[in-house]
């Protein structure tokens, strides 16, 4: 994010223009810190003689032109990134030729050297305000224009932008504005439909590409080269395809773009991004070692997920960022809904989202940042910080909902009648609701109210009595909501009765019934005999968290986790005994032995690696200090045993060797990593591939095992990026205080990329030494508030959360961030992340004092 542009000034602006048409020309041949950008924009203003402004960030600007009339460059606002348009006429030409600068931060133009074979790739990343980093615009997703693009490249690169090209043409003796003489290719893409600023894209360097075509439609797959030999375009296209075929037939509306382009860039500051026709993904989804299907299927939902986009975001698209929503909700709900009926995954791809989605969103929605689905977005800086659980994950549920509500099929009608009215246009939430109500026959303003304009998450617990018999003499479900947000909903939800038979945990009964109000009784439970188990949300209908009884609960602990016929149960189980932990109304030690007893039993991998991933949670943030070391101790023991009795090759043995690089400590389980890693001890079946390596090289540095001179060696093996903040992480990581100094003076200098600074504050937070962090705490504070002020916004974020002292957990550090926000009085998006570092301390306090209580 470069200018601050505030929603005041895009509605102004917005009022006054109309943009028709961006003609940018780009010369990527010379230099390594800059490249010209010369942007001629048409547009209309409806009250002629006003002011306005265009949006350029970081550029050096030398001619501007504006309806043949020269402007004073010295205008140009560096600081805010805008240059000033006095004394508009009602038809328009502006024409700004500059430099703008190549960022390593990931935002705007990328510049990456690969460190193989030192070739450069570039890719853009605009969202949700930074195509001004690239070239003269008015950056602001409701003025809509077409965007025709010539880039000047050398003449080895493949380029991509929205639309295919339709002229190349080779220079042989191209001489750049700076002298430059070399061999090039002009490549020129001619204008798209109207589309926002913030999906417009350009993609260059020499990628490797692989080409298919379906239903009509071009197909591209592009990753570096030195990355090729890794790409599984099979699968990819496979997805892609079974992605096409059922968003045409349920959108009833064609793909609207020329082609489709889906490229692996390299330090990538998202999952992906929906550019129109050219979609960037991160490069991790390029398997260059083995990964357990999790990750496949993480890859094909984000695949699915960019694709839902080219209709709900860019071929329709949300008037200002206060519906952003609007983009992220549909996409992740049709994605999965996808998933489920089109490939492979089926009904299992729901279980995830029940484990994944739903589980960020439970925990996102209890920050004291927690908002309505429907934001308040009052600047680009707002919604820099609300690409988050409430923005994706229960945005995605509460539509998931809705279907259930109005109907898939009234659904599905009413978003084809959305898409046909406003196809390159943009819209506001009511418009979406204006259709489904037409649809579907219902009025969803009381379910908007609800659902999309009020923020936080509702608890549903039963509470029964019992007659002598054991049967159930009353049952009701009873609804809290936080005293913050106290909003009580309507829940459509099922109630699931399951008893142990021939050691299977079976459902016996099921009611599905409407919760409103603090209490709703359920009489069709009523002389039912309690049975071992009582689920409500069973089938997880409804966006809620569930709460188990005593004997319930029991039943689980006591081995009933390992019981079930179905996976979605079992993941409904995991997620409410792990909520009850992060609640602290469950101990850290019976969680752990919940997981320890239980694990071996869930075959459903994303599941297996999302429980054990929350468990080293619990022990290292939740657990009463002193049981840490025990917890840690249970959680190493069982993973042990669990690799012993893993298949040969199978996924679950690789997960709990990674989950066990992560929390081993003692020098027994030390020994045993460091076996696998030189090869005189490893498990059958398990392929030691260049990832497991770095992943055993850091446990072993983590415990003292390894050191710098092994970190060089490994980096000799693997010399490449990902080599590169692989060793990045592992020497932040070492355990001395000389190390920490060390990543502390490269994370805080500014230099690092996007990329290497990630992997850097990763090491350099660790929860296995966090004595070695003490000296931090007052270092942070000193440099948080300079860093948002002078970091673009990616690389600024990622020094605020990563490096606040979350694992200094006592009081003290909650008092110490209140102090520095009621001091330094931070802009309103710094002040939400530091509240939220403070509430993950004060959670851990209190499941620490569960934990400590339950000795």
């Amino acid at each position: 994010m470069a200018g601050n542009l505030t929603r005041d000034e895009a509605r102004e602006r917005a009022r006054l223009l109309k943009v028709h048409s961006y003609q940018v020309e780009l010369d990527l041949t010379e230099g390594e810190e800059r490249f010209e950008s010369i942007t001629t924009v048409t547009f209309t203003c409806n009250r002629p003689g006003a002011d306005t402004f265009i949006d350029l960030a970081g550029a050096k600007v030398r001619k501007v032109e504006l309806n043949g009339r020269e402007l004073d460059v010295r205008a140009y606002d560096a600081e805010r990134g805008r240059f000033p348009l006095p004394d508009l006429a009602e038809h328009n030409v502006l024409r700004i030729d500059a430099d703008a600068s190549y960022m390593r931060t990931g935002e705007g133009l990328h510049r990456f050297v690969d460190p193989v074979d030192g070739e450069i790739y570039l890719h853009s990343q605009f969202e949700t305000a930074d195509a001004h980093r690239m070239y003269a615009c008015f950056d602001q997703p409701d003025l809509k224009a077409t965007f025709e693009l010539t880039v000047l490249a050398p003449s080895h690169w493949e380029v991509v932008s929205n639309n295919p090209p339709d002229s190349i043409e080779e220079l042989e003796e191209h001489r750049g504005r700076h002298g430059t003489l070399q061999a090039a290719k002009r490549w020129h893409f001619p204008p798209t439909p109207p589309i926002s600023t913030y999906i417009t894209a350009l993609i260059a360097g020499p990628y490797a590409v692989v080409r298919d075509e379906h239903d009509g439609i071009p197909l591209g797959i592009y990753v570096r080269r030195s990355l090729a030999q890794y790409l599984d375009a099979d699968n990819i296209f496979q997805v892609t395809k079974q992605g096409f075929d059922f968003f045409h037939r349920v959108f009833g509306l064609r793909y609207p773009f020329k082609k489709y382009d889906q490229l692996f860039v390299p330090e990538f500051n998202a999952g992906a991004m929906e550019n129109a026709g050219a979609v960037t993904f991160l490069e991790d989804y390029v398997f260059r070692s083995r990964v357990t299907d999790a990750m496949v299927e993480r890859r094909a939902e984000t695949i699915l997920h960019e694709m839902a986009h080219m209709w709900f975001g860019d071929l329709v698209t949300m008037r200002w960022w206060d519906d952003l929503w609007l983009n992220e909700s549909f996409a992740t709900y049709m994605s999965v809904l996808c998933q489920a009926e089109a490939t492979r995954w089926g009904k299992g791809a729901w279980t995830t989202f029940a484990n994944v989605e739903k589980a960020w969103a439970y925990r996102q929605d209890q920050l004291p940042s927690t908002h309505p689905i429907a934001a308040d977005i009052p600047d680009i800086r707002s919604v820099e910080v609300n690409f988050d659980g409430i923005t994706y994950a229960k945005g995605a549920s509460v539509l998931k909902q809705l279907v259930a509500y109005v109907g898939l099929d009234n659904f599905l009608a009413g978003v084809r009648d959305y898409f046909n009215e406003h196809k390159w246009g943009n819209t506001t939430l009511q418009d979406l609701l204006t259709a489904l109500e037409r649809t579907s026959g219902r009025d969803l303003s009381s379910w908007s109210k609800e659902w999309l304009e009020t923020a936080g998450v509702n608890t549903l617990r039963p509470s029964f009595t019992l007659d002598d018999e054991g049967r159930f003499a009353s049952f009701e479900v009873l609804q809290e909501a936080p005293a913050e947000h106290p909003t009580l909903r309507s829940h459509r939800i099922a109630i699931g009765l399951y008893s142990m038979q021939d050691g299977v945990l079976k459902r016996t009964k099921r009611v599905e019934l409407d919760v409103t109000g603090t209490r709703t009784a359920v009489p069709e439970l009523v002389g039912e005999r309690r049975p071992d188990l009582v689920l409500v949300n069973d089938d997880d209908l409804t966006y809620a968290k569930i709460r188990l009884d005593d004997h319930s609960l029991a039943t689980l602990v006591n081995g009933g986790i390992t019981a079930f016929e179905d996976s979605l149960p079992r993941a409904l189980c995991w997620a409410a005994a792990w909520d009850m932990t992060r609640d602290a109304e469950m101990a850290t030690r019976d969680y752990v032995k919940l997981v320890t007893s239980g694990i071996d039993s869930v075959r459903d991998i994303t599941v297996v690696q999302s429980v054990l991933r929350q468990a080293r949670q619990a022990v290292q943030q939740y657990a009463d200090p002193a049981w840490r070391a025990t917890g840690l101790a249970e959680l190493a023991s069982a993973l042990r045993r669990l690799i012993a009795s893993a298949a040969p090759g199978s996924d679950h043995q690789l997960a709990y060797v990674n989950a066990l690089a992560a929390v081993a400590t003692s020098p027994e389980d030390l020994a045993f990593l460091r076996g696998i890693l030189d090869g005189t001890s490893v498990p059958e079946g398990l392929t030691v591939d260049t990832d497991l390596r770095w992943t055993l090289t850091h446990a072993l540095v983590v415990g003292g095992v390894l050191g710098e001179a092994d970190i060089d060696a490994e980096l000799a093996r693997d010399a490449t990026a990902t080599g590169e903040r692989s060793a990045a992480m592992c020497r932040a990581a070492i355990p001395t205080p000389e190390a920490k100094e060390r990543a502390w003076a490269s994370i805080i200098g500014g230099r690092l990329s996007n990329a290497v600074l990630r992997s850097t504050i990763l090491g350099f937070v660790d929860p296995h030494h966090v004595e070695l962090l003490e000296p931090y705490a007052e270092k942070y504070f000193a440099e948080v508030d300079r860093i948002w002020r002078e970091w673009t916004s990616d690389s600024a974020q990622n020094f605020v959360v990563g490096c606040y002292p979350a694992l200094l957990i006592r009081p003290e550090t909650v008092q110490r961030t209140h102090e520095h926000i009621e001091r330094a009085q931070p802009p309103a998006a710094l002040r939400r992340l530091l509240l939220e570092g403070a509430d993950g301390i004060s959670r851990a306090l209190r499941a620490q004092a569960k934990d400590a209580a339950a000795a």
